[in-house]
């Protein structure tokens, strides 16, 4: 089974579906943070984040690795855990630029289905259910107020260890222009799947979401189950 969870920004996508893949030892796949790799891999190589080509001959060079190490998933750039790097504020505030490079969406995707391949898999991002795995069994769509969202990231900020000079009302700001950025560039913009369930977090713990995702996976499950029977029969009668 594929599920699918996108939305925008801090809406709690990674946290949930790390969550929900532990319960269900299922495959996690984040896709943000790989976009946020190739965003380290172009600040490290000192290149301009619209160079497209650059990037992408960087990419090659330096690699990118997703790794589960303790229930947790790392990211590697050229044998570096950057798990931490790639979530500093100057990573967010460029990784809009370079996730919305053809090429490097292109290479991205490529990726990300490799990975899905044929088991159970979670997977987060902007266009997991649109582009990247339109077929997937359970698609979620994520959404927040922007305030909310914004208080999260901080406290995220805290809890990883990050120092940030700036304030709830700057982080604010800096969510609506992600916002705008991911849902009007012009490859693979943010949107919600038409067959995907949206579900606004805003006033929900963690908790709830979890709940409310695997009430919907296992809908899915269910169904799958009776046409499996029912093909079962088919074949014993014929």
């Amino acid at each position: 089974m594929q599920v699918a969870v996108d939305g925008p920004a801090s809406a709690g996508k990674s946290t949930v579906a790390k969550i929900i893949a532990k319960k269900l030892s299922y495959v996690y796949i984040d896709t943000g943070a790989m976009y946020r790799a190739c965003t380290v891999i172009a600040r490290n190589h000192q290149l301009d984040y619209g160079d497209e080509a650059g990037i992408l001959q960087a990419i090659d060079k330096d690699g990118i690795e997703l790794k589960s190490e303790h229930s947790e998933q790392k990211v590697y750039v050229a044998g570096k855990d950057v798990s931490k790097e790639i979530r500093t504020p100057e990573i967010s505030a460029n990784v809009s630029q370079v996730s919305a490079l053809p090429k490097v969406r292109e290479k991205m995707v490529s990726l990300q289905r490799q990975m899905a391949g044929k088991t159970n898999v979670i997977m987060d991002g902007r266009d997991i259910g649109t582009t990247v795995l339109p077929n997937a069994e359970v698609k979620i769509f994520l959404v927040a107020s922007a305030r909310s969202r914004a208080e999260r990231r901080l406290l995220d900020f805290k809890e990883r260890g990050i120092e940030s000079k700036q304030t709830v009302d700057e982080i604010e700001q800096d969510i609506a222009a992600r916002d705008y950025k991911d849902s009007h560039r012009k490859i693979s913009p943010l949107k919600k799947a038409d067959d995907a369930i949206q579900i606004d977090t805003t006033n929900m713990s963690i908790e709830q979401v979890v709940d409310a995702i695997l009430a919907e996976i296992k809908k899915t499950q269910k169904i799958f189950k009776k046409q499996y029977k029912i093909v079962e029969k088919y074949q014993t009668f014929l």
